[in-house]
């Protein structure tokens, strides 16, 4: 139960480190909608249309601002495009309805070791607008008009975060819901941890003897020591007094022994002194 229990937290944990980076991700897509709905807003204000609803491309390029010659400016910025080196920065070339034209040099991911030059148009804060991957058309009146459908694919753009958006926002209930769970064995765990623990306890008091009944052995050792040292003094006492015991006996023997003989005499002398018989 206890590696369940491990399982479930380490899902938890999990689940908790995906759901901050969908939240991120969502806000991150959130923030980029409201930037390019504010830009649209921008563009359609500024923007100004031809009788078929078409948007006048009103292209400004650094080197010749003052021409309106689309070969002229396609010409320039070709010459951008094969010169400029901006080492990954972005640099401000020209501008169109008053939103900026950026060309940005690009190591290419080629085998070859070149740079790429990309254009775009920046927004009123940080989103980068392109059309055909940033890359010029060959023709002249198409190189010309990347910028003005770089605008046009505005509503593109939100479409896009939002469908993100959507599909990453998708889950984050599910995870949302497991992360701030809790798991429901751990009462029953935490009894079993308890009754685990009594039953050590009680092993332990089965295997090691109580500290009262250890004193009391070791009384009962010191009892046993004492007693045994009194023995021992009486039994070195003892073997004197036998051996005295044992001599008075002796001298009491040979006072018998000698006592013997005189009674013996005596009556011999009686059988002996017997009267005598007249003839």
């Amino acid at each position: 139960m206890e590696s369940e229990r491990k399982n479930f937290l380490r899902e938890r944990d999990s689940a908790t480190g995906k759901l901050a980076e969908i939240e991120n991700s969502v806000a991150f897509h959130s923030d980029k909608i409201k930037e390019a709905k504010a830009d649209l807003a921008l563009f359609e204000q500024r923007v100004e249309r031809d009788t078929e609803g078409n948007p006048i491309n009103k292209l400004t390029i650094k080197g010749v601002e003052g021409s309106t010659d689309i070969k002229v400016i396609a010409a320039r910025l070709q010459e951008i495009e094969e010169k400029a080196r901006t080492n990954g920065e972005y640099n401000k070339i020209g501008e169109i309805y008053d939103f900026s034209i950026m060309v940005k040099t690009e190591s290419s991911k080629s085998l070859f070791d070149c740079s790429v030059n990309r254009f775009f148009v920046k927004g009123q804060e940080s989103i980068y607008y392109t059309y055909n991957n940033g890359k010029l058309a060959s023709d002249s009146k198409l190189a010309c008009q990347n910028f003005i459908n770089a605008l046009e694919r505005i509503p593109k753009v939100i479409e896009s975060h939002e469908k993100e958006m959507e599909k990453v926002a998708a889950n984050k209930e599910i995870y949302a819901t497991i992360a701030s769970g809790s798991w429901k064995k751990e009462d029953e765990l935490r009894t079993l941890k308890g009754q685990a623990a009594e039953l050590d306890r009680k092993i332990a008091l089965t295997l090691a003897p109580p500290e009262e009944e250890k004193e009391t052995e070791e009384e009962q050792q010191e009892q046993e020591h004492c007693v045994s040292g009194k023995e021992l003094t009486q039994e070195t006492r003892h073997p004197a007094e036998s051996i005295s015991q044992r001599q008075t006996e002796g001298i009491h023997s040979s006072e018998r022994v000698a006592q013997t003989p005189q009674n013996n005499r005596d009556i011999m002398s009686r059988v002996i002194s017997k009267p005598k018989w007249k003839i």
